[in-house]
């Protein structure tokens, strides 16, 4: 499956090596019971940029990041934390990588827009515009 729009070319996305392959994994074990978002998110992956931790952006979307966003047809902004399916809780915030809002911000980073299907495959624009990493709590230290 194939997510862009006429003449659009999707944003490049940046993803930790380890986590890639661990999310890949996820993926193909949930093929049977989630088969088009573990295609996403396999397509996705293997058009990502890999990492190790000390070369990540900053900002990119990864499992634990906690993502505020806006849905430009709706121009509602959500702020959601992308999780693993044991750890997703909606009515928290918390929404599974295995989900396509999960999948779509998977490895953005803050300023990027996506064309993405929702639950009723509708395409949304979304774009990221904020992202926080789990470490992010704590105050810069003074230089």
């Amino acid at each position: 499956m194939h997510i862009q729009r006429a003449g659009e070319t999707r944003p490049p996305i940046h993803l930790l090596a380890a986590e890639s392959d661990m999310v890949a994994s996820l993926a193909l074990q949930m093929e049977h019971r989630f088969p088009v978002v573990a295609a996403m998110l396999l397509e996705e992956i293997e058009r990502a940029e890999l990492h190790e931790p000390a070369t990540l952006p900053e900002t990119a979307v990864t499992i634990g990041s906690l993502v505020d966003f806006i849905d430009e047809k709706s121009s509602q902004v959500r702020s959601v934390e992308i999780v693993l399916p044991a750890m997703a809780n909606i009515a928290e915030g918390r929404v599974s990588i295995l989900t396509p809002m999960g999948a779509a911000l998977y490895g953005l980073m803050a300023g990027q827009s996506i064309d993405w299907p929702d639950l009723d495959g509708h395409e949304r624009r979304i774009r990221i515009l904020r992202v926080r990493q789990p470490g992010d709590y704590t105050p810069p230290a003074a230089a």
